[in-house]
């Protein structure tokens, strides 16, 4: 995805994202991220794109000095934050070319077309949300969109770290989008290691996409259309659309590992 075509799409699905909450109360429990408030959520899409906007804005390499805003106390306020945020992070991203260096916490990340791409996979994500807790029709994207959605869910957001360690456990699955051609294959195992930046330690669950895979024994396949698909890896959507062979216990194995919120 190219980074004017991604911030279109920030503006798109921010602009969605805002529709669908000033039809309900804030107050509500969204559906798709037990334990958050419509109200919540606004706010967190507001803190995330003020976050990106200030770092593409002034192309930082530390965000240590950043400061974070307050929330704002009323629904009114809020909804008004939102919209100012997602207008800045347009603007700074309009105003930088997207091969421009800036701050990232992904390893293949650290320039503006990164940002781009991942923020318009986070304004679809959480307008979803924000359709379901307003109980309206969930919008469709593109299937390309989508696609490119899961690709950027199961190599970056799942990935494993260069300072990691991954051992497999000989598992592995295979994702087809059926409307666009587009396959992942997967393999599990255990994600070990302590981050060179926090001390923190690190043993827990893991899949990676294989590059090489034409030797790879697949006991499991998860096929559907890329949209639901995607929506399905995130937690937005449900598995019925979707065919699964093999032992299904291992797609939704992906499914946990893949949740994101």
């Amino acid at each position: 995805m190219d980074t004017a075509t991604a911030t279109a799409i920030v503006a798109e699905e921010s602009a969605r994202f805002l529709r669908a909450l000033r039809r309900t109360d804030l107050e509500r429990v969204v559906p798709s991220t037990p334990g958050w408030s419509a109200a919540d959520l606004a706010w967190h899409l507001a803190e995330v794109q003020w976050f990106w906007g200030a770092v593409v804005a002034d192309l930082l390499d530390d965000v240590e000095p950043l400061v974070e805003p307050e929330r704002p106390t009323s629904d009114r306020e809020l909804l008004a934050t939102v919209a100012r945020r997602s207008a800045d992070l347009v603007t700074a991203l309009e105003r930088r070319d997207g091969s421009e260096a800036c701050w990232s916490w992904f390893e293949g990340g650290g320039h503006v077309g990164w940002v781009a791409r991942r923020q318009a996979h986070e304004a679809i994500i959480h307008r979803v949300d924000a359709e379901l807790v307003a109980g309206a029709p969930v919008s469709d994207v593109a299937p390309a969109v989508a696609a490119d959605g899961i690709d950027e869910l199961l190599r970056d957001m799942i990935a494993t770290p260069s300072w990691a360690s991954f051992h497999p456990d000989g598992t592995a699955v295979r994702v087809d989008a059926t409307d666009t051609g587009d396959s992942w294959v997967l393999g599990f195992g255990r994600f070990t290691g302590t981050s060179p930046a926090t001390g923190e330690r690190y043993d827990q669950d893991v899949a990676r996409v294989l590059e090489d895979a034409e030797d790879v024994v697949v006991g499991t396949t998860i096929s559907g259309a890329a949209w639901d698909l995607d929506r399905w890896l995130w937690g937005r959507g449900p598995a019925d659309p979707l065919r699964l062979g093999g032992d299904a216990s291992v797609a939704f194995r992906l499914r946990a590992i893949a949740e994101v919120e």
